[in-house]
């Protein structure tokens, strides 16, 4: 399967963002985007300046929001537990199944997780399962923040005890504190070669809300609101 799987070090990172902005530059290429998120929580909390996961996903890939996901579910609550409430529990051949329908409509497929890696789809499911059979590279969505480097490094761990091949790690927006800046990781290899990444890290860019794309309208980047740096997470609560 040709694409990317987009996780990230935990809930509200900006995986969203990232998977969106994926998205939004393969079509300016020409390219047929599919996009794909096994599951969305979180409907019960609206936010009328904000679109949902699979609203901006199908906004910047050109799609709708029942193509990129069938399963919503009212309750922030993680995946497993909200469909369980709602008597639909998730099926792993399903989701994958659904996924592989997704990719042979496009060229490329952007596939979204919920929350970071080790989230259970079902109790005996994780998302880091999902990513594996899929068989696709993995990029991982971090904060700049104090905590970083561990929490991304304990993903980059995860993803490679199950084979999975980390594409890059994107990191952002960047705080417009001048100190918190001085004191943001180091991209490069460190002197702890044998666990730091050897992916690309760059920097991501947010839509403002102000902005952030609707169906039938063009997504467009900017430098990041706060609302979009905080990292929304709605539709993404996965305890």
């Amino acid at each position: 399967m040709h694409g990317l799987f987009i996780t990230g070090t935990a809930t509200g990172t900006g995986k969203t963002v990232v998977a969106a902005a994926i998205c939004a530059a393969l079509t300016a290429r020409g390219e047929r985007v599919a996009a794909y998120k096994p599951v969305v929580t979180g409907l019960d909390e609206p936010d009328a300046t904000w679109p949902m996961d699979h609203e901006l996903l199908a906004a910047c890939a050109q799609s709708t929001a029942g193509a990129v996901t069938a399963r919503t579910f009212g309750p922030p609550l993680s995946p497993h537990r909200a469909a369980e409430l709602a008597g639909r529990p998730l099926d792993p051949a399903v989701l994958v199944a659904d996924a592989r329908r997704a990719a042979a409509a496009g060229d490329v497929l952007v596939a979204e997780g919920v929350g970071g890696l080790l989230v259970p789809l079902t109790l005996g499911y994780l998302v880091r399962d999902l990513a594996v059979d899929l068989g696709m590279p993995v990029v991982i969505a971090a904060r700049p923040g104090l905590g970083t480097i561990n929490h991304t490094l304990l993903t980059v761990q995860a993803a490679r005890a199950a084979g999975l091949r980390v594409a890059g790690v994107a990191m952002g927006p960047w705080p417009g504190d001048p100190v918190a800046r001085r004191a943001r990781p180091t991209c490069g290899r460190s002197r702890h070669s044998a666990t730091w990444p050897s992916a690309p890290c760059r920097s991501s860019r947010a839509p403002t809300s102000r902005t952030s794309p609707r169906p039938g309208r063009p997504c467009r980047w900017t430098s990041g609101s706060r609302r979009a740096s905080s990292g929304r997470g709605r539709g993404d609560r996965a305890g």
